[in-house]
């Protein structure tokens, strides 16, 4: 099997806005050909050397997924988690969402398993940002 990106895909209402929202909100790196709209088709961001974000407009989503309902506003099917490094950068990726008009979830703050941040993107899809760290080795 050929090594490449997982690609997540994620349905959206306006291209527009959902890229202002993941490019210059949130900094993502734009990937892709320039399409008559002045967006990269297919819309695409990279999110690390092992994955990427493609939105999808409605309306092609409910076509890719064999034309079933997709989730209305405020009905989460996944959560999509982040790793930013530290506190602060959790702290700072919320902050940015909420500027770009996302919605806070969670605020940031520590929990048991770790320092954790969730926001909703403008199309209510829920993204965790968590702090660096190590999981607990399991033993069998």
């Amino acid at each position: 099997m050929k090594n490449s990106p997982v690609i997540v895909g994620l349905p959206i209402a306006d291209r527009r806005k959902s890229f202002d929202f993941y490019g210059v909100g949130l900094g993502l790196l734009p990937v892709g050909e320039i399409a008559e709209d002045g967006l990269p088709e297919p819309l695409q961001f990279h999110l690390n050397d092992g994955l990427r974000l493609m939105l999808i407009p409605t309306e092609g989503f409910g076509w890719v997924v064999g034309n079933r309902d997709v989730a209305q506003d405020g009905h989460s099917e996944c959560v999509i988690s982040i790793t930013a490094g530290s506190e602060s950068a959790v702290d700072e990726m919320v902050k940015k969402a909420l500027q770009a008009g996302g919605d806070i979830v969670t605020e940031p703050g520590q929990k048991p398993w770790g320092y954790v941040g969730a926001f909703a993107d403008l199309d209510g899809h829920v993204w965790q940002v968590t702090a660096d760290w190590l999981p607990k080795t399991v033993v069998d």
